[in-house]
């Protein structure tokens, strides 16, 4: 996601494979530090940047022209519910996530018109193979935000991923430029 040449080229072999780019999912990302801001590095807000938000961007770059070419698609850029809330010492990770909403709503203002309909998908904590390892890792930090959660639990990999199709799906026709939020209640405290 943080290198031009790969994302085009990815693009690019999708294109050649199937003819065209309906859909696009651009979910890559990196969490950072849990510093107080003094003591926050330079270099982790660079790198969660680099490619939590430039990621996106670089792809909405390259997937855009293929979807016009193709009469239109769908984009869903992966933020989280910190891209609608803030979160003390996660500096970093909040920023790029915020970036990824404020960049989802321009270029869907941009691209509407044209047949490019692009959204954000704002999840709660989900059960991902980190998100299991740093229950173990950093118990402290998870347990407080899972039961922050009105569900009282994370959401499955499943759940995030109905949401994702449904917002590909012509059933989403008439939604672009959201922030979507799946957070089992994170956002209504």
């Amino acid at each position: 996601m943080r290198d031009d040449a790969s994302v085009r080229a990815l693009v690019e072999r999708t294109t050649s494979r199937f003819g065209r780019l309906d859909f696009a999912l651009n979910a890559a990302g990196i969490g950072g530090d849990f510093a107080p801001l003094e003591h926050a590095s330079q270099e982790v807000w660079d790198d969660v940047m680099a490619t939590n938000a430039r990621g996106v961007w670089l792809a909405m770059r390259h997937e855009i022209p293929a979807m016009l070419a193709s009469g239109g698609g769908a984009i869903v850029n992966m933020s989280s519910i910190f891209g609608l809330a803030g979160k003390a010492a996660h500096h970093a990770y909040v920023a790029s996530k915020h970036a990824v909403v404020g960049l989802t709503r321009s270029v869907a203002l941009e691209y509407a018109t044209r047949g490019v309909r692009v959204n954000a998908l704002c999840p709660g904590v989900t059960a991902t193979e980190g998100m299991r390892y740093a229950e173990t890792a950093l118990p402290d930090l998870v347990r407080p935000l899972v039961s922050a959660h009105a569900l009282g639990r994370m959401a499955t990999e499943a759940e995030i991923a109905s949401s994702v199709l449904w917002l590909c799906s012509d059933d989403a026709g008439f939604v672009t430029g959201a922030p979507f939020a799946v957070d089992g209640g994170f956002l209504a405290a």
